[in-house]
């Protein structure tokens, strides 16, 4: 394979193939990063499954040349500190109870490669790959897959001995939608008719989020991943996303469809507009997803024309529940909310040519403009064949770039200490005379300290 001059760490897993061999056993590369490597993508991480050692001989193989992290030793896992790099022992697994975690799992080094490869979840993750012999291992026809760009579940090719191993682990159902996502592939008929009947039983809401993440901030088209969860019946486990399944709108301004459609074409716009700052583009990469889930809530047919006025506001609630069923992290869901909330003021804002008041009122209720500017534009990019209108868009960047609020709420001039300086005790009577101030220096009355001063005083004497 002409690849091994891209692997990060490429010089210490030469060391670890060839100490490997040394003690007898063969260390080969397996699972993404083999499909990353025939894809011609450079991956992030490298796996390495050890045959012929068992857990003592490769921790005593590895110790004189590598600094280890035993925490996943008694699973036959280890880490290499400096590098990226994980290495294994091939393992049986036997399913023992629910969900993820519900499995026996036991090391055995004897295993063959093909034994191996058949407890991966697709065939383009079956592939081993030994980088000192440059052998290609695809005892499961993961390189035709991959040319075909298919999605095929490895228990469900000839030979493998349990064609409904895919659902011991319902989590794949969910893997299998981002990796449509990310790679562009298509699902085989296998995959949907196996994915058709999981159940999410009883997994964590953490690892659903994983796989929404992955969907969301690596995904080069995501309305492919919620076409497949539409398609084999998983919508129903995210209720708020299966609602805008057949919402109508207005075909003059979403000539697309309803709003499943619409969130499709936002998602894939979402995708081309990615920073790579990971925490920037799941708060928006969410906000595009969630923005329209006030409209099963307020549609109705009036005057000739479907409307949903208000869908703004409503959208809150069920982004809400839709992001606590994935996720416990604090704050997450307000800054999330924020954006719903308020994903149609930047054009309402253009069309009227908005005050500066308005503006700075904007800001201090979503605090991040920059944000709302990125949903807004994917909103406006989700209506094909009608082509987006972002003359808004910089109207409004240049707005909040002269009003210093591009990417914070704006913040009080005048503080307690001002009051303090004129002579006044601190106390709850601060906070009314603070507030009227904010709205004043809000509405352009006064722009620096010292002109806060003087509309301090002056407000304090015409009381």
């Amino acid at each position: 394979m002409e690849a091994l001059h891209r692997l990060p760490a490429r010089e210490a897993l030469l060391s670890l193939c060839r100490s490997v061999e040394r003690a007898r056993g063969r260390a080969l590369l397996v699972g993404g990063c083999v499909r990353d490597l025939l894809l011609e993508n450079e991956p992030n991480d490298l796996d390495v499954e050890v045959f012929g050692l068992s857990p003592d001989r490769l921790v005593d193989t590895l110790s004189h040349g590598f600094a280890l992290d035993l925490v996943g030793k008694d699973f036959g896992v280890l880490k290499l500190k400096d590098f990226p790099v994980d290495v294994s022992i091939p393992r049986r697994e036997s399913k023992r109870g629910l969900g993820h975690r519900g499995f026996e799992i036991n090391s055995d080094p004897t295993m063959t490669v093909a034994e191996a490869a058949a407890r991966r979840d697709f065939t383009i993750n079956s592939l081993s790959w030994d980088p000192l012999t440059d052998d290609l291992f695809d005892p499961f026809d993961g390189q035709t897959h991959l040319r075909a760009r298919l999605l095929h579940p490895v228990s469900r090719m000839p030979g493998h001995p349990n064609p409904d191993a895919f659902l011991e682990d319902p989590l794949r159902v969910l893997r299998a939608a981002q990796f449509l996502a990310r790679f562009d592939f298509e699902p085989s008929d296998d995959l949907v008719e196996v994915c058709r009947r999981g159940d999410i039983e009883d997994l964590p809401k953490e690892r659903l989020f994983d796989e929404w993440q992955k969907l969301l901030l690596r995904g080069v088209r995501p309305s492919l991943g919620l076409d497949f969860l539409r398609e084999v019946g998983w919508l129903r486990f995210f209720p708020e996303v299966e609602a805008l399944v057949d919402c109508p709108q207005n075909p003059a301004w979403h000539p697309e469809g309803d709003v499943f459609e619409h969130t499709k074409h936002c998602l894939d716009a979402f995708a081309h507009t990615r920073t790579g700052d990971s925490r920037e583009d799941l708060v928006v990469g969410l906000a595009v997803l969630c923005h329209d889930f006030g409209k099963p809530e307020t549609t109705a047919f009036l005057d000739g024309r479907w409307k949903s006025k208000g869908h703004e506001a409503a959208g809150a609630a069920p982004t809400r529940s839709f992001l606590a069923r994935l996720t416990n992290e604090h704050g997450l869901d307000t800054e999330v909310c924020d954006l719903v909330v308020e994903h149609l003021k930047p054009l309402e804002l253009f069309e009227v040519k908005a005050s500066s008041s308005a503006i700075r009122r904007l800001a201090r209720r979503v605090k991040r403009v920059d944000r709302l500017l990125r949903v807004a534009a994917c909103d406006q990019a989700g209506r094909p064949p009608l082509k987006p209108d972002n003359r808004f868009a910089t109207w409004l960047l240049e707005r909040i770039e002269e009003l210093g609020v591009r990417d914070q709420a704006p913040k009080p001039i005048v503080m307690g200490r001002h009051l303090m300086d004129l002579g006044w005790n601190p106390g709850k009577h601060f906070r009314p005379v603070l507030d009227a101030c904010f709205e004043a220096q809000l509405d352009g009355k006064f722009e620096d300290e010292e002109g806060g001063r003087m509309f301090l005083r002056e407000f304090l004497a015409s009381q």
